[in-house]
């Protein structure tokens, strides 16, 4: 299970993405227990994945820490010297991370503040094995970081998903984004593929007042392929333009894009993820470079 959010600045120089993982989708360590015909405990494997985006570059950190630096009740979830708390009002993130493979401290609090939150959720599969929905569309951001010195506001979104088997017994690929409308609304698309069974396509509008609309998504548009040369695309009524490479890696991308839903030029935020290529041994041999596992005495702040 995991719980994500993105942000983008009001004035669009930063941007961050945040990804709390309880039994890591993407850790090395997990997907080796499973496939030697373990059965790791999900607890045994979490994380808290920090992007963040700036005009001078990109920081980037993931450290993966055992049950024994792990505490999570119905309000905390703390992940080594990391936490996040919700308060009833907000999501607060602090973050104390390192990124690798160059040591370089990340450090402050990031708040997510719901515009409206939906009771929401949706099997991504014919088997029903994995679910998504949004938990806050739309909402506030307030980041305030020491490490680096930053501090700025803008617009926030924050989801979950949730499943009971590895990604790559399921998907082969996906697609996703999420827009901002101009009447305060979010558009989201989830262009599933997986490797029995026919594609899944969502195209959900979440409304302020709580409501939720289906619309009729435009056709697919070819993007260019990656730097890795990970093929992707999205749907859209025109060609679409990539506004700001986030993340470029063997087997996932996100970009800030350009593209057209319901007669309005949106800005999107884009992954592209192949299970297969994340799967692939040559590509797990690379994760744990990026993905250091490392132990963390925890203790509840409440």
């Amino acid at each position: 299970m995991w719980w994500y959010v993105d942000a983008l600045s009001d004035d669009g120089q930063y941007g961050l993405s945040l990804i709390a993982f309880v039994g890591s989708v993407f850790s090395p360590y997990y997907a080796s227990a499973i496939k030697k015909g373990l059965q790791p405990l999900p607890d045994h494997h979490c994380a808290l994945n920090v992007a963040l985006y700036t005009p001078k570059g990109k920081l980037w950190s993931m450290t993966e820490r055992p049950s024994s630096s792990v505490h999570r009740d119905a309000c905390e979830f703390i992940i080594g010297p990391s936490s996040l708390h919700w308060d009833g009002q907000a999501l607060h993130i602090d973050i104390d991370e390192w990124t690798v493979p160059l040591p370089r401290k990340i450090r402050g609090r990031v708040s997510v503040y719901p515009d409206q939150l939906f009771d929401f959720s949706t099997p991504l599969d014919a088997k029903h094995r994995h679910h998504w929905g949004p938990i806050a569309p739309r909402a506030k951001v307030r980041v305030a970081l020491s490490h680096p010195d930053q501090s700025w506001s803008g617009h926030a979104y924050l989801d979950s998903n949730e499943g009971i088997e590895p990604i790559a017994q399921s998907f082969t690929e996906w697609d996703w984004s999420r827009s901002p409308m101009s009447d305060g609304s979010t558009s989201v698309l989830y262009d599933c593929q997986f490797l029995e069974g026919e594609d899944r396509l969502l195209a959900l509008r979440f409304l302020n007042n709580g409501s939720i609309e289906h619309f009729e998504a435009p056709l697919r548009q070819k993007m260019p392929k990656t730097g890795w040369r990970l093929e992707r695309r999205l749907r859209s009524d025109q060609p679409v333009r990539v506004a700001q490479q986030l993340e470029d890696t063997p087997f996932y991308q996100r970009a800030l894009v350009h593209h057209d839903l319901m007669g309005e030029r949106c800005v999107g935020f884009h992954e592209t993820l192949s299970a297969k290529r994340f799967d692939a041994p040559w590509v797990q041999s690379l994760l744990p470079w990026r993905m250091p596992r490392i132990a963390y005495k925890t203790t509840p702040s409440r």
